[in-house]
């Protein structure tokens, strides 16, 4: 926000220099990004002179040839100039030899076309006083000949862009800002008076305003509406062009200036209506219909949502609430009489509205962040006033208020004891009490305690929204204590010894097991959008998933995978030609389960296909069997033993994997789920992404990871030799090979009964083909026999070996295939 000095002066005395005070609003919690200073800069050989004749040039239709008087500076001089807003008599800038404009442009005696010229006439953009350069800049006043032009032009200004934090939106004006100052100065604060108090001398005039609603009070919790009738619409006075000029704004005509002069000395967004312009002589404040449309003062047509709050007169809408006016709504040259609307808006309204249509302004940044409802009335006031002023007219009935009956009142108790045991260091209980009554921070009682110095109930004014605990005060004291005036000392404190939160170590883990695998780190938003998430979830899930009010559509839904996020990656790297095939991720997702949802710690990765990339030996990228062994080792990061738990076929309702090459383990009644595989062929490629995608993700509550593991430990192991068996089994084609080992391995544990270990049963065959029957095949493990005592014999294996055997072919009704 842009702050002029010349302005905050009208509020406070202020004789610091520029530096102190840029110092004085960074210590008060303020960032001054940048100082400007704006108006004339020291000119010499610049003086007021007289044109005297003006004559046509002989070589040049559009130059002229004047006589001009600069008094005892140097006498008549002959000019050439080439405006044509002057005539004989104006006075005006003159350059002589010698003179240097802004820009290091020197004037020097100097040929036009043929003709002598001793120097230049000025525009005010040429002396750096403003950015007109229609024209000479013509002197008001007649001041005298040879006067020098810095004694006759207004006085620069100083402007301090600041950028004013979210939670003090008291300061997004310069009576705000001057507040603060003030207060660090210890100066008074002086309030503009107003001379209008809501009285109504006039007769009432219903034909102007018939009516006020709000339909909509949640939305809009105070309305004012006041009427001034013979108002006469022309330029505002030169000291407020001045004034909005300093802070970048555009002079439009005395009405409209005097709003925006307001809101930026109060921060109270105001609109003037043409009352001729409503329809129906009635304003209604109420939500827009969907597909309803207005075309706003951008002369852009947008069409409205049930959302979005408008102010609208008996048939259509004419304001889009708090953000900007409707083309055919507002004050125009022939406008005589006015409705002033001054309202509260609810900030989140303003907010989601300013976002969805892509329009933001002046009205609508202060109101997102908070405009102080009982401060309204004043600034309300303090416009009918300067209206008065600039515009001439006066107020007539009917006047509105509706709402805003709800009174201010918020006392915090703080000790002088609290404040220096939070501050760390002694601050005497006057100057504490004196720096919270310069912040109007009122001290309404004051009582002594035993140990804690005096105890004040501190009245906070309704501007001040952010201070609502004690520690707030703390915060106060010791921004107008200065925080360069913290003493120095010995910092004093205990180690402590402890490890990371349990998550952490777990991302750190999972994280450098991927990127050592090749896999490149990504990060997507957490939120994504309701058309992504229904690829992946139910609908009863999406729903659960979905927010209640989402700042956009894109982002209206937790996520509860990353593998969307990473598939929105990799389709964008290769739309680029990047010939990136393997993307991880590390972060929260959001799983629904039966009604709730559970806030997850995930790790998730795809391998794709390289698309339009040339080697000299083509490489598969990965498969099943792939995407297998990364999740067991992104669950035994967890302390899960993914090879002990049961899996079953990614289908139903596992949304995103293809069915027949995925696989799930776990749930969340668990604690923890995986999901691996292909993803979905259809699903990919309507994303946009080219070729196969193998991918996997595991997510584990947080708790799980800090639930306390036993430490694993060392184990003894055999030297002896191992004895192997190679068995065959036949069994129906859609029987998982996993449930057949299972079965083998505990059929074979029983048959040994604890004699030696069974140390591991593998898959090492699967044939389907001739020599079985159709809807059959063969699946051939290795299982691998050891003892710790002693070197087994054939006899004692094969005795073990024939009992399973026997036991397969007698519990389960498979075959042994010999």
């Amino acid at each position: 926000m842009k702050i002029s000095l010349n302005w905050l002066k009208d509020y406070v005395q202020l004789d610091a220099s520029v530096d102190e005070l840029s110092r004085a609003i960074t210590f008060l919690g303020f960032e001054v990004e940048q100082v400007i200073r704006t108006g004339a800069p020291k000119l010499s050989q610049v003086f007021v002179g007289e044109v005297l004749v003006r004559d046509k040039h002989p070589n040049a239709d559009k130059l002229s040839v004047c006589q001009v008087d600069v008094g005892p500076a140097g006498g008549v001089k002959t000019i050439v100039c080439g405006a044509q807003n002057y005539q004989v008599g104006d006075r005006v800038p003159v350059a002589l030899a010698g003179a240097v404009l802004p820009g290091d442009f020197v004037i020097k005696q100097s040929k036009i076309r043929g003709q002598l010229s001793d120097g230049m006439m000025c525009s005010a953009k040429e002396l750096g006083v403003s950015e007109d350069a229609a024209g000479l800049l013509i002197l008001d006043g007649r001041p005298a000949l040879g006067t020098p032009i810095n004694a006759v032009l207004p006085p620069g200004d100083v402007v301090f862009d600041i950028e004013i934090t979210p939670n003090r939106p008291d300061c997004l004006s310069h009576l705000g800002l001057a507040r603060e100052l003030a207060a660090w100065f210890r100066q008074p604060l002086v309030y503009p008076q107003e001379r209008f108090h809501g009285e109504l001398p006039g007769a009432s005039h219903p034909e102007l305003l018939r009516n006020v609603a709000v339909l909509s009070p949640e939305d809009c919790p105070l309305y004012t509406a006041h009427v001034i009738k013979g108002v006469k619409i022309g330029p505002s006075p030169a000291w407020m062009q001045q004034r909005l000029q300093a802070v970048g704004l555009r002079p439009i005509n005395n009405v409209v200036d005097v709003g925006n002069y307001v809101m930026l000395e109060t921060g109270q967004p105001l609109h003037a209506f043409d009352a001729r312009k409503l329809g129906g002589q009635e304003i209604v404040v109420r939500r827009a219909a969907d597909g309803e449309k207005i075309v706003t003062l951008d002369g852009k047509e947008r069409a409205l949502t049930s959302r979005m709050l408008v102010i609208a007169d008996a048939t259509r809408p004419v304001v889009i609430a708090g953000i900007m006016g409707g083309e055919n709504s507002g004050v125009s040259d022939d406008t005589t009489d006015l409705v002033l609307e001054c309202a509260i808006f609810r900030r989140q309204s303003i907010r989601w509205t300013s976002r969805r249509l892509g329009l933001s302004s002046d009205s609508s940044y202060r109101y997102e962040r908070g405009v102080d409802p009982h401060s309204a009335l004043e600034a309300a006031y303090r416009a009918v006033d300067l209206i008065i002023e600039t515009a001439g007219g006066h107020v007539v009935g009917p006047a509105y208020r509706l709402g805003g009956d709800v009174p201010w009142q918020r006392e915090i108790v703080v000790t002088h004891g609290y404040i220096c045991e939070k501050l760390g260091f002694e601050i005497p209980a006057p100057e504490m009490r004196a720096s919270l009554e310069a912040l109007e921070l009122g001290i309404t009682r004051e009582e002594p305690t035993p140990s804690r110095g005096p105890a004040w109930t501190v009245s906070i004014p309704s501007w001040r929204d952010d201070l609502d605990r004690p520690i707030d005060l703390v915060e106060e004291v010791l921004r107008l204590h200065g925080t360069d005036r913290i003493p120095s000392a010995t910092v004093l404190s205990p180690g402590l010894v402890g490890d990371d939160d349990p998550v952490v170590l777990f991302n750190r883990r999972v994280t450098d097991y991927l990127v050592g695998h090749d896999f490149h780190e990504c990060v997507n938003y957490t939120l994504r959008s309701a058309r992504e998430i229904s690829t992946w979830v139910s609908q009863t899930a999406a729903a659960e998933l979905g927010l209640s009010n989402p700042f956009i559509d894109d982002q209206s839904h937790l996520r509860p995978t990353l593998i969307v996020g990473l598939l929105e990656t990799l389709r964008l790297n290769q739309s680029r030609g990047v010939p990136v095939s393997r993307l991880c991720e590390v972060g929260r997702v959001f799983i629904e389960h039966n009604g709730q949802n559970f806030e997850c710690a995930a790790v998730g990765f795809v391998i794709a296909e390289p698309v339009g990339e040339r080697r000299w030996l083509a490489r598969n990228a990965g498969d099943f069997y792939t995407a297998k062994k990364h999740v067991t080792a992104l669950a035994a990061a967890a302390g899960i033993d993914l090879a002990r738990q049961p899996l079953v076929p990614a289908a139903g309702p596992y949304f995103g994997w293809q069915e027949g090459h995925s696989a799930a383990a776990g749930e969340m009644a668990a604690g923890w789920t995986a999901r691996f595989g292909l993803l979905n062929l259809a699903m990919v490629k309507a994303l946009g992404v080219e070729g196969k995608v193998y991918a996997g993700i595991f997510a584990v509550l947080p708790e799980k990871l800090a639930a306390d593991t036993a430490r694993r430990r060392y184990a003894d192991f055999s030297l002896l030799p191992a004895a192997l068996r190679d068995l065959a089994v036949v069994v129906d084609a859609a029987v998982p090979a996993e449930d057949v080992r299972r079965t083998v391995a505990k059929l074979t544990r029983t048959a040994l009964n604890h004699a030696f270990a069974l140390e591991s049963i593998e898959v090492f065959d699967v044939y389907q083909g001739k020599g079985l029957p159709d809807g059959k095949k063969s699946l051939a493990f290795s299982l691998v026999f050891r003892s710790t005592e002693r070197t087994l014999t054939d006899d004692e294996v094969n005795a073990v070996f024939q009992r399973v055997q026997d036991e397969v072919t007698k519990t389960t009704g498979w075959q042994i295939r010999k």
